[in-house]
């Protein structure tokens, strides 16, 4: 498999994103109940992030390999005490997996899927890696997610004259586009449905941006001393559709939330 570039806008702040972004793995409990991890199964924890969801894996008597393309988020993985590595699930050395691993039981993925712009070199690469029978089960931003707030982002910065790219850089697939893809790798009994979740954010929009979007403010070149003052201005501009009459903020997430199998 080719190696391919790693998405420029998924960019992380472990310290960030346990202060502002506990939320994403006290949602992904639905899907890792999903799951089901089982004692003594392999699984791969793809987009592991800070760990907190491998590590629960790992407590139902797992063993958990995590897997994130952040250096950052990886260290912060490890001294969770789960068994983490850097690499890009677009390119892995897949062989290399397997030999050192085995084939894994069953993978699983949160929050994650949607920063992966190669999604078929994913799901290729996730086939190869299950063993037969094995289930890949798992939760994604889904069509119309954070719509408004991408929006906002992209309006307030053009506003400021910054130089935008024409699309953002992430895949928020429909069910027929998603399960399309992962029949073509092989998947079979797949299912996936689109979740509207409004989610509240305790940090506010500005503290939305500034964790999730620290890799996009790059690309579009806002210097670090001015992003203060740009997340709030998007803050602003969205404080009619995305604040609640009691003061609290929330997000228009989408959620896909998805099981299927390799075939036995």
């Amino acid at each position: 498999m080719s190696a391919k570039v790693p998405n420029a806008a998924s960019v992380w702040s472990p310290a960030d994103y346990a202060t502002n972004a506990a939320f994403v793995p006290a949602l992904g409990a639905a899907a890792l109940a999903l799951l089901d991890p089982r004692p003594g199964e392999i699984i791969l924890d793809l987009g592991c992030g800070d760990g907190v969801l491998t590590a629960e894996i790992a407590a139902a008597g797992a063993r958990v390999i995590g897997l994130d393309a952040s250096e950052a988020m990886v260290e912060a993985a490890r001294a969770k005490g789960v068994d983490a590595f850097v690499a890009d699930a677009q390119s892995l050395d897949l062989d290399s997996q397997v030999v050192r691993f085995g084939q894994f039981d069953a993978a699983f993925s949160n929050a994650a899927l949607h920063w992966m712009l190669d999604p078929g070199a994913v799901a290729a690469g996730l086939f190869k890696v299950l063993k037969p029978g094995g289930r890949f089960v798992g939760e994604m931003g889904g069509e119309g997610n954070i719509a408004t707030l991408r929006q906002g982002i992209r309006d307030e910065l053009v506003a400021r004259g910054y130089s935008m790219p024409a699309d953002d850089p992430q895949w928020y697939p429909g069910i027929d586009e998603f399960v399309r893809l992962y029949e073509a790798a092989g998947f079979v009994n797949i299912r996936a449905q689109l979740i509207p979740r409004p989610t509240p954010l305790p940090a506010g929009v500005s503290g939305w941006v500034k964790t999730f979007r620290a890799g996009w403010l790059d690309i579009a070149g806002v210097s670090p001393s001015a992003r203060d003052e740009v997340a709030a201005a998007i803050e602003r501009r969205l404080a009619s559709q995305l604040q609640r009459p009691d003061g609290s903020w929330f997000a228009d997430y989408v959620r896909l939330r998805f099981t299927m199998r390799k075939p036995d």
